[in-house]
């Protein structure tokens, strides 16, 4: 039909107009997604993304690099997801905080295995992966404090609590890596979940 080709069209060409190094990205992202991250070479990668290596490097400097700045677009887009799902004005606080833990939990979770490898690296100072923790706590706390806000809670109690959500997933993320323990890791998280509903939820 004419008026979904021309909607393709500008698709496309909304895509096109990104930058080289933005679109790059998220073929890398995709690619990562499809096959996870494992033991690869620039070259190999870039084989198959159909670029070459010298790419690669002239827009992400190293393989280092390339992962840490995966690391962060795959945070940007989680954040995105949070952001969107506070526009949802029909159901409760604590209904939107379970809906982002269940997505988060029943992702491939090759994302937060290399977020923990890289920020680690990042801690103690390596140089390609200090970057990495620019944003890493406050770049979360706007969507997650606007989830608090819901509950009835003031704009100080919010922050704190969102900082402590955000403490809490990660800490529950690197529980069910490590010891695989889904049963255990979900029951802890409603347990945190909860805490949604006691200030008064905003929502049905």
């Amino acid at each position: 039909m004419p008026k979904d080709s021309g909607s393709g069209n500008r698709s496309e060409r909304r895509s096109s107009a990104r930058p080289a190094r933005e679109r790059l990205l998220d073929e890398v992202v995709a690619h990562f997604a499809r096959h996870g991250v494992g033991d690869f070479s620039l070259r190999g990668l870039a084989a198959e993304l159909g670029t070459s290596h010298r790419m690669l490097i002239y827009h992400f400097g190293s393989k280092d690099g390339l992962l840490v700045e995966v690391v962060r677009r795959v945070e940007a887009e989680q954040r995105a997801a949070m952001a969107q799902l506070n526009l949802d004005s029909d159901h409760s606080a604590a209904h939107l905080a379970r809906e982002f833990h269940r997505r988060l939990s029943a992702a491939d979770h090759w994302p937060a295995r290399l977020f923990f490898e890289l920020t680690g690296q990042a801690l103690v100072g390596n140089p390609h992966a200090v970057p990495l923790l620019d944003g890493i706590v406050d770049a979360w706390l706007p969507p997650l404090t606007e989830l608090s806000r819901r509950t009835g809670r003031s704009e100080d109690e919010a922050r704190a609590h969102a900082r402590l959500a955000l403490a809490v997933a990660r800490g529950l993320l690197f529980d069910l890596l490590a010891t695989g323990d889904r049963d255990a890791v979900d029951e802890a998280a409603e347990a945190f979940l909860r805490s949604y509903e006691s200030a008064g939820p905003s929502g049905p």
